[in-house]
């Protein structure tokens, strides 16, 4: 039986998200201990170089990036990319100044927005209706393998070669991969191979319905989308909690050695939390496509929250570990839910921009907190207060997320196929 090319789809967008998102967003605060010693730089000083892309360069590139993925596909928005992932971190080895340090960050949020969420979640919604949960669950374990590996094998990188040299293997292998994947491997579109989403053949499936394919609610302009409360609902819970991710995750490593945790120990930790992850997203893959997706986005964001706390009692190692399992379970819905919600809510039709516009929403977010906790810290000498604010602001994100109200019909429409799909 013929694989559907899709599912190699899954393999590349795994692989993409498993190297921009998992080794170097996951891994990268494994370099700070090492950063702070060598270069003098200050917490907040660390998290703010991907703020400043983020400000400089990750809301016009976001922008253009979900317009050309529209006219262009997927394909060539990450061929793009991925040199601006990994020659930045090439760079790094280099650097000796704070200057230098922030332009290469915003290099890397530029190889981020082009390589990472975004175009990585149109290409699988693009590929697949009916599995589509499953596929873009597949395809986000390559971010929760990603970090998994990252901390360890960055931490062998520094232990073995220095950090400068672990930047420049780190960006080097991430070129040598990925370029080739986008070359050969990676379609934006089933039309590319004359094949519909799921593998259908075209000469066997009747004309596309209007009503949207896979039973998604018709395709919903950007303009009108926009005015929406949905859309809203979405921006901000996404922001809120994945801010809270940005920061926990961001600052867990420096966090434990401040703890009196080794830097391989601490390393050890991050990299369990990012192992629990891995089964969160399969589990939220396969109940997405079974129940309603923003409840179950809803319920995995509350618990992220509550497993924060925890770090409250961080110098008994029980409650750390628990704290890999829970948080590290809970980010299993973290990103990859936030596309089907969208696809749920406003269809196919302009889902590279939306998902432009919310991705860089939340991405507020992601480098903002980060840089909040830093500052925190930098003042009080301690986390207490950030944990405090990171848990709170999950669980409004959770609320608000709990709140959306999709397209009745649409979703009834969407029910009615998982339902014969799985008898």
């Amino acid at each position: 039986m013929r694989v559907f090319y899709g599912w190699w789809i899954v393999l590349a967008a795994f692989l993409n998200l498993f190297f921009s998102v998992g080794i170097v967003y996951y891994g990268f605060p494994v370099f700070y201990p090492s950063m702070v010693d060598s270069l003098g730089f200050t917490r907040a000083q660390l998290t703010q170089g991907f703020l400043v892309g983020f400000v400089v360069a990750g809301l016009l590139f976001g922008l253009l990036a979900g317009v050309l993925i529209d006219r262009l596909g997927s394909r060539q928005v990450i061929r793009i990319g991925i040199w601006c992932v990994g020659l930045p971190l090439i760079g790094m080895g280099s650097m000796t100044r704070l200057w230098q340090y922030y332009l290469l960050c915003i290099i890397e949020v530029v190889g981020y927005v082009l390589t990472g969420p975004i175009p990585n979640q149109v290409l699988i919604s693009n590929w697949f209706r009916l599995k589509r949960g499953r596929a873009m669950g597949g395809a986000y374990l390559g971010l929760g393998v990603g970090g998994a590996i990252s901390p360890l094998l960055i931490n062998g990188l520094i232990q073995s070669f220095g950090w400068r040299h672990a930047f420049e293997i780190i960006g080097a292998l991430i070129l040598i991969v990925l370029f080739p994947v986008s070359q050969w491997i990676t379609r934006s579109s089933p039309r590319d191979l004359e094949l519909l989403p799921d593998g259908i053949s075209p000469a066997a499936s009747p004309i596309e319905p209007a009503s949207g394919a896979g039973g998604y609610v018709v395709g919903v302009e950007v303009a009108q989308a926009v005015r929406s409360a949905n859309f809203w609902l979405i921006v901000a819970g996404c922001t809120l909690t994945i801010g809270a991710i940005g920061a926990v995750t961001q600052h867990l490593i420096l966090f434990l050695k401040g703890q009196g945790y080794s830097l391989s120990g601490a390393s050890r930790v991050s990299s369990a939390l990012l192992v629990s992850s891995l089964a969160g997203r399969v589990i939220v893959g396969y109940f997405a496509d079974r129940y309603s997706i923003k409840n179950v986005m809803a319920l995995f964001y509350l618990v992220l929250a509550l497993a924060i706390p925890l770090l409250f009692a961080a110098q008994r190692p029980a409650a750390v570990w628990g704290f890999a399992l829970f948080y590290g379970f809970a980010m299993g819905a973290d990103y990859m839910l936030i596309p089907l919600v969208t696809a749920d809510c406003f269809g196919l039709s302009a889902l590279g921009k939306l998902l432009s516009l919310i991705i860089m929403g939340y991405s507020m977010g992601q480098w903002f907190a980060p840089w909040l906790a830093g500052r925190i810290f930098d003042t009080r000498h301690s986390y207490d207060l950030a944990w405090i604010i990171m848990s709170a602001v999950a669980a409004v994100g959770a609320a608000l997320i709990y709140a959306i109200a999709p397209d009745r019909q649409a979703v009834a429409r969407q029910n009615s196929i998982r339902a014969g799909e799985c008898a």
